[in-house]
């Protein structure tokens, strides 16, 4: 389903919302892609009734709909974000998430509000909702992480279940 958002939310080069036919076309008219996605297949992708994409595809159909990051098809919360995961795609962003792992809680709520009050002072607007919400504002309980092979078995799996 987040292929079929994807579609009604990016602009094909008509301006119009991506139909399963216009994006079958984009992904073809790629450079240095080889991949050829049917409209038939774009559809059923985007209905749920097929699954299961080559990642090939995927990477495709990514870059077809603007650059969109792959990640933000795969079924799991943690890539629903799409403004998140762009950012992502940016080095400078990594690096500052990888400053931010393993801070107290304390000191990662300071650098969230010092970050918020920046913002203001650049003259940008807030952030959405839906990411401040997502912001954890008590210490309940720690997730565990993943080690880096139970992760990629998870993006994997994820990915094989498309």
């Amino acid at each position: 389903m987040k292929l079929k958002a994807l579609m009604a939310s990016k602009r094909d080069v008509k301006g119009r919302a991506f139909s399963a036919r216009t994006l079958s076309a984009t992904v073809d008219t790629l450079p240095d892609h080889h991949t050829s996605v049917s409209f038939a297949a774009v559809a059923k992708l985007a209905n749920g009734s097929q699954d299961n994409p080559t990642i090939a595809t995927v990477v495709a159909l990514c870059e077809a709909l603007g650059g969109v990051p792959p990640a933000h098809l795969l079924p799991h919360e943690s890539y629903d974000d799409l403004d998140a995961l762009e950012a992502f795609e940016r080095p400078a962003a990594r690096h500052v998430l990888a400053l931010l792992n393993g801070l107290p809680e304390n000191e990662l709520q300071n650098v969230i509000a010092d970050l918020e009050r920046r913002r203001t002072d650049l003259g940008l607007g807030p952030i959405p909702a839906s990411h401040s919400e997502a912001v954890e504002t008590s210490p309940s309980r720690r997730r565990r992480r993943r080690t880096k092979e139970e992760a990629a078995r998870y993006a994997a799996d994820a990915l094989e279940g498309l």
